[in-house]
C-alpha cells in the first residue's frame, strides 16, 4: 500500500472518529435514554389497585409516579421503586407483584421524558425527583420501613437517595459502577468520561449507604456486565451482598428462583 493511500484511509478513519465523537457528545440523550412518552390524558390499565399522581414542579416539568397499593389490609412499608432507561412505568409495572404481595405500597417514577412526566433530563434533577418521591413516603413511613429499590439506570439513583437519607434496606438489580463504565462498554475508543453530561458515581454513593444492600446480577448480563457489581464490592459493608445469578442477562432475573427467594426472605423481615 502506497503512502498517498495510506494517508487518504487515515484521513478517513479520523473523519469517522472524530464525526462519531460529535454525534456522541451532542446526541447523548438519544444514544443513553430511550423513553416512551404517554400523552397526559393516558389511564393505565394496570390489574393492581393503583393512583396515578402527577406533581407540577414548574412551568415545565411535571413529574408522574403511580402510588400502587399493597395487598394486605394494613402495609408494612413502601417501595420506592426507580427504573431502567427505557419506555415508562408500564413496562416495568410487571414487577409490583413481587412487592404488593408482602405487604408493601410501591411508588414508581417515570423520569423527564418518560412517560406522563415532562421536562428535559440532566442528573441533578434525577436526585431531585428521587428525593421528591421520598418525601411522599416519609409522610406515610418511618424511614425504617422505606425500601429503596433500583433498576438498571435507576440503581444509581437509587443509591445515591439512599446515601443522603435513611431508609430499611437498599437493594439494586443489575447496578454499574458509574455512567461511563457503562458507555465504555460499548465505545472502548472514545474518552467518555470527558464527554458524558452524566456520571451518576453509584461507587461514591454506596460508600455513603448505611443500610443494608443487596446487590442482584446475572453473569451474562450485556447491558451492564457483572464486572460492574465486582468493582463494586470494596465499597460495600461487611453486612452487605451481592447475590449472583450464574446465567442471568439484564431482563431474565424474576426467572431465577434464587431472585425470588432471596427478595421473599429479605421483604418478609
Amino acid at each position: 500500500m502506497n503512502k498517498k493511500r495510506i494517508i487518504k484511509w487515515a484521513k478517513i478513519v479520523a473523519i469517522i472518529y472524530i464525526s462519531g465523537g460529535i454525534a456522541l457528545f451532542f446526541l447523548q440523550d438519544a444514544v443513553l435514554f430511550h423513553p416512551v412518552t404517554l400523552n397526559r390524558t393516558h389511564s393505565y390499565n394496570f390489574p393492581e389497585p393503583h393512583k396515578d399522581i402527577s406533581i407540577p414542579i414548574d412551568s415545565e416539568d411535571t413529574l408522574n409516579l403511580v402510588d400502587f397499593e399493597s395487598s394486605g389490609t394494613v402495609s408494612k412499608g413502601i417501595v420506592l421503586y426507580f427504573h431502567g432507561n427505557k419506555r415508562n412505568i408500564s413496562w416495568y409495572a410487571k414487577y409490583i407483584p413481587y412487592f404488593t404481595r408482602h405487604g408493601y405500597q410501591v411508588l414508581m417514577i417515570d423520569y423527564p421524558g418518560f412517560g406522563k412526566s415532562t421536562g428535559k433530563l440532566t442528573e441533578q434533577k434525577l436526585y431531585d425527583w428521587a428525593m421528591q418521591v421520598y418525601k411522599i413516603a416519609r409522610k406515610r413511613f418511618s424511614a425504617d420501613s422505606i425500601i429503596i429499590y433500583g433498576k438498571s439506570m435507576g440503581t444509581g439513583i437509587a443509591a445515591q437517595l439512599a446515601s443522603v437519607r435513611d431508609c430499611r434496606r437498599l437493594i439494586l438489580e443489575t447496578p454499574y459502577y458509574d455512567f461511563p463504565a457503562v458507555v465504555k462498554h460499548y465505545l472502548p475508543i472514545y474518552p467518555v468520561r470527558w464527554m458524558l453530561h452524566y456520571e451518576i458515581p453509584t461507587w461514591q454513593y454506596l460508600q455513603k449507604v448505611t443500610a443494608p444492600v443487596s446487590i442482584f446480577h446475572g453473569t451474562r448480563d450485556r447491558i451492564v456486565p457483572y464486572k460492574n457489581s465486582k468493582r463494586l464490592m470494596p465499597f460495600l459493608k461487611q453486612t452487605d451482598e451481592i447475590i449472583t445469578l450464574k446465567g442471568g442477562s439484564h431482563n431474565n432475573l424474576f426467572m431465577y428462583g434464587q431472585t425470588i427467594q432471596k427478595l421473599d426472605s429479605v421483604l418478609k423481615l
